[in-house]
């Protein structure tokens, strides 16, 4: 799948060769800009602080990846595949049918997966722990190789569709951009697109596909990654050609942000009980901030302008590469919760900032400047799951299914007016 394999193995191996940056730098301003290339091949630019934080963040990879290892030496080399339960909680109630060892593992694996898997074990614990290897134990082995050559030459609307975004998705990257990255490419997203009629191909299953090769040692294993991940992973109708399950997303993420991120006071104690209590804070020259969501409101900012790709691409156009697969890591063993966790992290984040915003474009501008420099990826991850609450996968279901009517009645309403237009049109 990728011709300079040892190359790429050098890059992504958990190994004390890898190097320090050395990045050129290309201007010598007071904020010095700089451009490298990160472990998965991706042009970065940004300053000598990213390049900094960059260096610590692979200093800690080696450091979990010391951990893992051990984890292996004790316990196996499959010792993650254990009988797994997702939270504590779950845990406790299992208890009585688990081994406490087998507890013991599935709390210590959900630890260890926050605080990353390493490069050279992503692809063998994400198959394992995702489901894609169980999925593909239930077909014939020459499935996809039969799946490729069954619809190799066939034109549909998915496959134009999917010729015309090969080149656009990750343009530069020494080997997404290639003919053979984008040969690769197109036989995961043609083939899938046959495999699943309904879905097809949406935009945005790009980037992802090409993530997905990027880490997984082989183009099938990629696809099957990407299979579990739709089919399994993922909120269905998500990708369909009404993009349903994405609106649904973007309205249950909308009352999120509403629950998950509180008002800000600028005085803590006395001072905010007073504000909530009676009219004495304004006496007192107490200063209400709005919660993020009224603030967004008041602007009339519509999350989806920048959730929709979030949730599409899921962080990959938007975060750094090693930033979106600790992201990705966290995703495949507890769900498409983890989405939501870190969609309001980034606002949590930011939330002083946003406060004072006047324009759209000012809300945009920040979350898209925070995105693209968010090398340290347990900065993002310690606000996602230590700041923003606990979110069971059970709650975010009972939030999608309050909100589906009112998306498919607007879709329908959408449809509606758009025949009505083609109608006229006709006439």
């Amino acid at each position: 799948m990728y011709q300079t394999h040892s190359q790429r193995e050098f890059a992504i191996e958990f190994q004390p060769q890898i190097h320090i940056l050395r990045p050129s730098i290309h201007s010598r301003r007071a904020n010095i800009v700089v451009k490298f290339q990160d472990l998965y091949g991706f042009t970065v630019e940004g300053n000598v602080d990213d390049v900094n934080i960059l260096n610590e963040v692979r200093e800690k990879v080696r450091q979990q990846g010391r951990v893992w290892w051990a984890l292996e030496a004790s316990k196996g080399a499959n010792w993650y595949l254990q009988p797994q339960v997702s939270s504590l909680t779950e845990g406790i109630a299992l208890k009585s049918s688990l081994k406490l060892s087998n507890l013991t593992n599935a709390i210590t694996l959900k630890r260890l997966i926050r605080k990353g898997i390493p490069p050279v074990l992503r692809p063998k614990v994400w198959f394992s722990l995702s489901g894609a290897a169980k999925k593909k134990s239930t077909v014939p082995e020459s499935y996809y190789s039969d799946l490729t050559k069954a619809v190799e030459g066939k034109v549909t609307a998915a496959t134009k569709q999917i010729d015309h975004d090969l080149p656009r998705t990750f343009p530069g990257h020494p080997w997404l951009d290639t003919p053979e990255g984008h040969s690769a490419l197109r036989r995961v997203l043609v083939g899938y697109s046959f495999r699943d009629s309904d879905v097809g191909y949406c935009q945005g299953l790009n980037y992802v596909a090409a993530l997905l090769l990027l880490v997984m040692k082989t183009e099938e294993d990629a696809f099957w990654m990407l299979a579990v991940l739709l089919e399994n992973v993922l909120v269905s109708d998500c990708y369909t050609n009404n993009l349903s399950g994405c609106h649904v997303e973007q309205r249950v993420f909308q009352d999120l942000l509403v629950k998950k991120c509180p008002r800000y006071f600028p005085f803590d104690g006395l001072a905010s009980w007073l504000f909530n209590g009676c009219q004495y804070a304004k006496k007192l020259g107490i200063k209400k901030q709005c919660r993020i969501a009224t603030q967004l409101e008041e602007l009339e900012f519509d999350v989806s302008l920048v959730a929709t790709e979030w949730f599409l691409c899921l962080f990959s156009k938007s975060l750094p590469s090693e930033t979106t697969l600790r992201v990705w890591d966290v995703l495949f063993y507890e769900g498409a919760k983890v989405l939501f966790h870190v969609a309001l992290a980034i606002f949590k984040m930011k939330e002083e900032e946003l406060l004072q915003t006047h324009h759209v474009g000012d809300v945009i501008n920040i979350l898209q400047k925070t995105t693209h420099h968010l090398f340290d990826p347990d900065e993002l991850l310690t606000v996602a799951f230590d700041k923003i609450g606990s979110m069971t996968t059970n709650t975010i279901s009972k939030e999608r299914k309050k909100q589906e009517p009112a998306v498919m009645a607007e879709l329908d309403q959408r449809l509606r007016r758009l025949n009505s237009i083609k109608m006229d049109d006709e006439k």
